[in-house]
């Protein structure tokens, strides 16, 4: 069945309570999603960071985790999982994000995005420009792409190398990178900007990018902000699978709570 929204393409599973189809950007990319419908007026959409799709084991339990008290809305950006294109480092990941908002925001009263890594950086610089979600949670978010740490000499072999390549960490990963020297907004520069509440989430023992990095982000945020450190803390939706991953995510729900309920803070 086809449905025009910039050609929508969507399929109805156990209707209604999962969608699966495409949208088009304006910049001609197939950007697949994953709708999980279970009649709520609040939806938390999933932002999956570099290497990431939204198939992967751990953001699919995540996903389990919210929607008995939110729609919850999963895609992937270009270069990644079903979408089609290649991944240009967030120079032009923005438009997958608005083409995502665009299809949702009108169908919900609120709107909650969880973002990871560069899928936080790229959301940072977007809402920096619209209104035009009611919350943000940014995991592992960096302030500035250039400054991405990579400190890969500080791999936890058992936690995160082992679960990688094991069976379920290679479940839904996977890029086709594209150029990487265009050029990139700054979420630093951009954070100032964002109206809705922000919930920083970093692990102090992230190897990809340092915890600073949302430090920083949180010192430039004016709209309400708090910010966890978790400690022991991997990198991204790693956070979720150590010993203290069950209370990240109740912090999670508790912030959404906090700011998507009807008479929550915008």
């Amino acid at each position: 069945m086809k449905k025009s929204l910039q050609t929508v393409i969507y399929t109805a599973v156990t209707a209604p309570f999962f969608i699966f189809g495409n949208l088009t950007t304006k910049d001609n990319q197939s950007i697949s999603f994953y709708h999980y419908q279970g009649g709520h007026k609040q939806v938390v959409i999933i932002a999956p960071g570099f290497y990431n799709s939204k198939d992967a084991i751990l953001l699919q339990e995540l996903k389990d985790k919210l929607k008995d008290d939110y729609d919850v809305f999963m895609f992937d950006f270009r270069g990644h999982g079903q979408s089609s294109g290649v991944f240009y480092w967030t120079s032009k990941e923005e438009l997958d994000l608005q083409t995502v908002l665009d299809y949702v925001r009108k169908k919900y009263s609120k709107i909650g995005l969880i973002a990871f890594s560069l899928g936080a950086a790229t959301s940072i610089n977007l809402l920096a420009k619209q209104d035009a979600v009611n919350s943000l949670i940014a995991i592992s978010a960096p302030s500035e792409f250039s400054k991405i740490d990579y400190k890969f000499w500080n791999l936890d072999f058992k936690g995160d190398l082992m679960y990688t390549f094991g069976e379920e960490g290679r479940v839904g990963r996977g890029v086709r990178p594209g150029p990487f020297w265009l050029d990139k907004a700054k979420p630093i520069d951009s954070v100032a900007k964002v109206k809705c509440p922000i919930l920083y989430i970093h692990g102090d023992k992230d190897w990809v990018i340092g915890y600073q990095h949302s430090q920083q982000l949180y010192a430039k945020t004016k709209s309400k902000k708090e910010i966890i450190i978790v400690k022991n803390g991997s990198h991204a939706e790693y956070l979720f699978k150590d010993e203290s991953g069950l209370k990240t995510i109740d912090s999670i729900k508790s912030w959404l709570k906090m700011t998507l309920k009807d008479g929550g803070e915008k």
